[in-house]
This record gives structure tokens, C-alpha cells and sequence, in this order.
């Protein structure tokens, strides 16, 4: 009877062994085989032998769980465990470096696109303005005088409003690019604005084809000047943003 009871108490431990190798927890078995061995008379039926392959752990893996990253188990003796190590994630190759690059450049354009902006709006105002000196050199010098005429009510001559036109002009490119007196430039800009895209309706036989909504080309050279004016906003804003108070 006493036999049969120390067997089904070996049968237990045994099993409990089973479950902590199965939870990989090897101190926590060597510390209960230790401890069952321990308390059963030495050398009688029911003494429970020591582990037969002691658990040896690593320097720097006592007390951290098994299965993170950097931990390995070795058991001694002809049967060894190694617990898979796991890998980081992979280095990126070209197309991390792309990405990286790309990133890089779109950070540099956003910190330099008003610049960028401003300095590409006013070259373009300074090129036209120039052209205005010389007498028709500019192919829209015809429709933004006669625009001016009608605005100013005739007061001043055709060549007079040219040579303003051209000044203006001038004036408002040399500002943006420069960025000297740039609020006066943009504040120039968007009244020259408003007085070319007054020609849409001052002017609405050269600048529509008869009663339909469809521009001429003369009609396209002035509406593509709002893509001018978004940049110009842009500009407006990044430099009143810049001194505003806190």
C-alpha cells in the first residue's frame, strides 16, 4: 500500500515536471524537483532522483522570461534546447533608402516652398515687365492697355499707361525676388491682380468666344494668372505668419 502511494506521488511530480517544462520555466522545476527530492527519506521507495540534465542558464538571462529576445536555455548533457531568437525588422534596402531620400527632399521644399514661390512669381513679373519697355515685344501689351484705359477712364494716353504697366510690373518682380519691401510688393501684386482680371469683363468681346462660357486665347492668358495669385497667397501668408505676435 505504502509503495502504491509513493508511486502515485512520484506519477504526480512527474507530471508537474512535465507542465513547468511545457511553461518553460526551468528554475521554477529544479527548485520543485529539488525541493520533492529533498523531503522523501534518502535511499527509500519514494525518493525522487535530482534532474538527471540540470538547467545551466547563461549569464544576464536569470529572472527574465524565456522566449524575449536575446534569452537562450542549454540544458547540459546529450539533449540541448536553444529557444529561437527573434530578428528585428529587416534593414531596408534600396527602396528604404528611396524612401529616405525622398523624405528628405520633401522636408527641405516644404521648409522652402514659399521661398521657392515667391522667387519663381516675381522672376516671371520681372520678364514680362521688362518686355513692356519695348514697343511690341510684349504680345499682351495690347489687351492689358486696353484694359488700363477703360479702368482709368481714358485719363492717360496709351503709351503713358504702357510705361506704367511696365514700371509696375517691374517693381512687383523685383520685390518678390529680392524680398526687399515684399509686403509693398505684395500688396502691388494683388491689386495689379485685380485690374488684369478685370479685363474678363471689361473686355468681353477679346476675352470670351461669343455668348459661351469658352475663353479665347487671350481670355486663357489671363485666367491662367490665378495660378500666380494661389502662389502668391502662399507667399502672403508664410511671410505675415513669420511676424505675427505670439
Amino acid at each position: 500500500m505504502e509503495h502504491r502511494r509513493h508511486r502515485q506521488c512520484l506519477l504526480r511530480l512527474r507530471g508537474r515536471e512535465r507542465e513547468l517544462t511545457r511553461c518553460r520555466h526551468p528554475a521554477l522545476l529544479g527548485r520543485v524537483c529539488h525541493g520533492a527530492g529533498s523531503a522523501r527519506r534518502p535511499g527509500g521507495p519514494g525518493t525522487v532522483p535530482p534532474p538527471p540534465h540540470p538547467v545551466v542558464q547563461r549569464p544576464g538571462t536569470i529572472g527574465r522570461p524565456h522566449g524575449r529576445v536575446g534569452t537562450t536555455v542549454e540544458r547540459t548533457g546529450a539533449r540541448s534546447r536553444h529557444l529561437p531568437r527573434r530578428s528585428g525588422p529587416a534593414e531596408a534596402g534600396n527602396g528604404g533608402r528611396i524612401t529616405r531620400a525622398v523624405g528628405s527632399l520633401a522636408d527641405k521644399t516644404q521648409r522652402c516652398g514659399p521661398a521657392l514661390l515667391r522667387v519663381s512669381v516675381g522672376a516671371v513679373f520681372l520678364w514680362f515687365g521688362v518686355l513692356k519697355f519695348f514697343p511690341t515685344a510684349s504680345p499682351a501689351e495690347g489687351v492689358a492697355v486696353r484694359a488700363a484705359t477703360k479702368l482709368t477712364l481714358g485719363l492717360l494716353p496709351p503709351d503713358v499707361t504702357l510705361r506704367v504697366l511696365a514700371a509696375a510690373e517691374t517693381a512687383i518682380g523685383l520685390g518678390l525676388v529680392t524680398g526687399v519691401l515684399l509686403r509693398v510688393a505684395l500688396m502691388g501684386f494683388f491689386a495689379h491682380m485685380t485690374g488684369v482680371f478685370s479685363a474678363l469683363l471689361l473686355l468681353p468681346g477679346e476675352m470670351w468666344q461669343g455668348d459661351v462660357p469658352v475663353p479665347t486665347l487671350q481670355g486663357q492668358y489671363v485666367i491662367k494668372n490665378v495660378v500666380l495669385v494661389a502662389a502668391c497667397l502662399v507667399v502672403a501668408a508664410d511671410e505675415w505668419s513669420r511676424t505675427a505676435p505670439p
